[in-house]
């Protein structure tokens, strides 16, 4: 998706940016070593739940010692985070430098901390989803704001925040649909998720509620901005309306760990068409 902001939008409009190709590249780097140590410090925690909701998949303690765990664990996010400040000093921002820091230890917590939480610790995944799209428009746009062009360069970024928050909404659904798989390891670990507190049944429909509004919101979006534009609204709903409606129609009658896995796969699918659609916006700007 930064690759896509970045070449498939922003740079296809021709606006003043800040990052270089190799700057950018530091940013990914960035954002993949601090999302590797997020992964694994929750595989560390995680262990005992694994064990019962994904056996097949473990890797700490099966594949790898939770003490090579922990040293990788350090070492991604040492590389994340120093990447991260050569970045915000490279580009005159050295306060941005706190950004990984931030996302760093949110990744810790959930961890640790908030995943235990009912809701929270969802809502705090999904935003840090969100944030890995957003920072490419901070880092890439705000320091190069220019009078002559700061209409559409505050387009752009609002662009990003649209997609920030699709990719927030989607997201959320989909942790609860994990939640859902994984009730009996989470059960097991003394987490509190919506399907332990609530029940399966009820919370099986509120993920359908949500991807019906998650379908309300994208139509309307369709409506409000890009109306206009036959060809990308048809995208819209063939490839992310069309399977959205699929979700919640399997959403229903969803009631094995089988159904529940094939709701996460699709929703990864209908994120990542979404986030494909970026690309059509420089015929919508030009």
């Amino acid at each position: 998706m930064q690759v896509f902001i970045k070449y498939g939008l922003l740079e296809a409009l021709e606006v003043q940016l800040t990052l270089s190709n190799f700057q950018f590249g530091i940013l990914v780097f960035a954002t993949l070593c601090i999302a590797a140590g997020g992964n694994i410090i929750n595989d560390i925690y995680d262990i005992e739940i694994d064990r019962i909701n994904k056996p097949k998949r473990l890797i700490v303690g099966k594949k790898i010692t939770e003490k090579s765990a922990n040293y990788l664990y350090i070492i991604f996010n040492v590389l994340g985070v120093c990447a991260g400040f050569y970045l915000a000093n490279s580009v005159g921002k050295s306060v941005f430098a706190s950004i990984f820091v931030l996302i760093s230890a949110l990744l810790y917590l959930y961890s640790t901390y908030l995943k235990g939480i009912l809701l929270v610790g969802n809502l705090v995944v999904s935003g840090l989803v969100a944030s890995s799209i957003i920072i490419v428009g901070v880092f890439d746009l705000i320091p190069a704001i220019q009078p002559n062009e700061i209409d559409l360069q505050m387009r752009l970024f609002k662009i990003i925040i649209h997609y920030a928050l699709f990719a927030l909404f989607i997201n959320f659904i989909r942790e609860l649909v994990k939640d859902l798989q994984d009730i009996n390891g989470d059960k097991n670990g003394g987490l509190n998720t919506l399907p332990i507190a609530f029940g399966r049944k009820r919370a099986t429909f509120i993920s359908f509620v949500l991807g019906v509004l998650l379908i309300l919101t994208v139509v309307a979006y369709l409506y409000f901005y890009l109306y206009n534009y036959q060809e990308i609204v048809l995208y819209f709903l063939f490839l992310i309306v069309a399977p959205l409606l699929y979700f919640c129609t399997k959403a229903w009658v969803a009631e094995t760990n089988k159904d529940y896995a094939f709701l996460s796969i699709l929703l990864k699918v209908i994120m990542f068409l979404g986030m494909c659609s970026i690309l059509f916006y420089k015929f919508v700007l030009l």
